[in-house]
């Protein structure tokens, strides 16, 4: 094992959600810890799909270490980086309150740790528990740099459910045959797509139905009667999965390490950047059963890996596998949905709730609209066509309300904030899209190409946010997961079709909403959350396909400090990278 001053206008539970989280982070728990652990950033040599690959790892492992913590437990994570690019890494959920230099995204909290540099992240978990995860946050080294991050109820505290046997990490991830750093670097000097993935995998293998897999296939070991908890992240650079286990019911407990009314289902879905715990009970005859996983497809006619990884569940009194001639009782195969199922993922999403009421924001200080998609971009006049491979000779990209984000070189957005450094970024990211179209119909070309830009959104500390997030079908429409650092928000409604203040907002769950940090707004669709900005930096909200990320699906909320030290980002840690 590793070890108010608020907008005035601010609601009463608003307040209230305000208050407690200030006084949590205030008081230290008497027995909260600190754990210590070094992350060596490295090349390693890992063999899959019968070749080898050196591959960027931490420490040597793929996937990367597990990190245990309980919440109020403090982290403190050594960062040093002995492999050939930048790199940053983000712990994919962690509030980070009052720590915003250590939440990692590459020039919007911190500069790159450069090859032969380090940096220590320092942070505290607080009012946190259930699966979250740490991942790299520079490029696409997040193909291979990633881990679980595991936290445990307050020591004293128990689960709000019955206590698991046994609990299994199961993180869900992507494999190229090739150097994931090549790939998106060919994809951005062409243009084009970038190439697709040729395995997905469950713990770092890809399972049995691919080449040279079978010996390494992950094995989950459950007996009769036993009840375990399976913390499932998907950890897939870009694609959303389905996930199911044969012949046995998911009981969902959590999700975005908050709990939920749990409810029973045979397949989850995850977008990238999502996490879903699930109780599962050894309650089928004593054989073997496969876990699987395959990709949800949500945008047509588009090329995907269309593969499935298997694990296997399997009893202990199961029989062995007969040696040298492969398993003598071959696992049961789970059916998988379609993947372009779309009822199926949006059945699984549309059932999550929080346990009880809770403390929705009401009264609203930032009501925005933003739209997210893709776009083309025309070959520049100084272009080749070689540099022009998108559709009709362009350059794909993507945005939100027509601005595609580009990520400052010089200095970070946060460190230029608190510095008081111009021209790193402006503050005019429009709040509403600049034109208003069918976002969801058949769109005109002349709104195809969004400007370029670094541009912010200043909130007003203590200000309750409501934001619409609407799909468009500008080249492909597409589910796409939106992860907001620094925060977690509550999801109150989602649909298809353009959304209509007039009459969607009866449909909003003010009760008891599910709270997440990663939002899958639907294909052609559009969901709401709520938030209160309680917590000061600058906070990067993106599209958690990493292709659009790359494209510019992005922008950077800045939360101003509000009055006070405890209302105030701390400064900067002395051996924050130098850009």
């Amino acid at each position: 094992m590793l070890k108010i001053n608020g907008a005035a206008k601010l609601s009463i539970l608003s307040a209230l959600t305000l208050f407690f989280s200030i006084a949590i982070t205030a008081v230290p728990s008497a027995s909260a810890k600190t754990h210590y652990h070094d992350f060596v950033v490295q090349a390693t040599q890992v063999k899959r799909l019968c070749k080898t690959h050196n591959a960027i790892t931490v420490n040597g492992q793929y996937p990367g270490p597990t990190l245990e913590v309980n919440n109020g437990d403090t982290l403190v994570v050594k960062v040093v980086n002995r492999a050939q690019y930048n790199v940053t890494i983000h712990w994919h959920g962690v509030r980070q309150m009052r720590t915003g230099w250590a939440d990692g995204p590459e020039f919007v909290t911190q500069c790159p740790i450069r090859p032969g540099g380090s940096y220590t992240y320092r942070f505290t978990i607080d009012g946190q528990e259930g699966t979250l995860w740490w991942h790299a946050h520079s490029s696409w080294l997040r193909a291979t740099v990633y881990g679980a991050l595991i936290i445990y109820p307050r020591e004293g505290s128990s689960y709000p459910f019955p206590k698991p046997k046994h609990e299994t990490p199961i993180l869900l991830g992507e494999w190229w045959d090739a150097n994931p750093i090549d790939v998106v670097r060919e994809a951005t000097r062409t243009g084009g797509a970038p190439n697709i993935s040729d395995a997905f995998t469950i713990n770092g293998q890809p399972g049995d139905l691919y080449n040279c897999s079978t010996k390494d296939t992950v094995i989950v070991p459950i007996e009769s009667g036993e009840m375990n908890l399976l913390r499932v992240i998907n950890a897939a650079l870009n694609q959303e999965l389905f996930f199911t286990v044969a012949n046995h019911k998911l009981t969902v407990v959590g999700a975005d390490a908050s709990y939920l009314k749990q409810f029973t289902t045979s397949v989850i879905m995850l977008g990238p950047g999502q996490t879903t715990d699930v109780l599962i009970t050894g309650d089928q005859p004593a054989v073997r059963y496969y876990m699987a996983s395959r990709a949800y497809q949500s945008a047509q006619g588009v090329p995907f890996d269309n593969t499935t990884a298997t694990a296997i569940l399997e009893y202990k009194l199961a029989p062995c596998p007969a040696k040298g001639r492969g398993s003598a009782v071959k696992p049961l195969m789970p059916s998988l949905p379609a993947f372009n199922d779309t009822p199926t993922a949006t059945a699984f999403s549309r059932s999550l709730r929080s346990p009880r009421k809770v403390p929705v924001p009401t009264h609203i200080d930032e009501s925005l609209f933003f739209t997210v998609g893709l776009g083309l971009f025309n070959c520049p006049p100084n272009f080749k066509a070689s540099r022009c491979q998108g559709p009709n000779g362009t350059r794909f990209t993507a945005s939100m309300n027509n601005v595609s984000f580009v990520l400052p070189s010089s200095y970070s957005i946060l460190q230029a904030y608190k510095q008081g450094i111009s021209g790193v970024y402006t503050t005019d990211f429009p709040a509403k899209p600049p034109v208003q179209f069918n976002y969801t119909g058949n769109v005109s070309r002349s709104l195809w190409q969004p400007i370029r830009g670094t541009k912010v959104y200043k909130i007003k500390y203590g200000s309750s946010v409501q934001l619409v997030l609407q799909g468009t079908n500008i080249q492909t429409a597409e589910n796409h997961p939106i992860h907001i650092h620094g925060y977690d928000f509550y999801i109150i409604a989602e649909g298809f079709g353009n959304f209509n203040p007039n009459t969607d907002p009866s449909k909003f769950n003010l009760v008891d909403p599910p709270m997440r940090n990663t939002v899958a707004v639907p294909v052609n669709g559009w969901a709401v959350i709520r938030f209160v900005a309680d917590n000061p930096g600058a906070w990067i909200m993106h599209c958690h396909l990493d292709v659009h990320i790359t494209w510019g699906l992005a922008m950077v909320f800045l939360v101003e400090d509000g009055v006070g030290e405890l209302q105030s980002i701390q400064p900067p840690p002395a051996d924050l990278p130098a850009c």
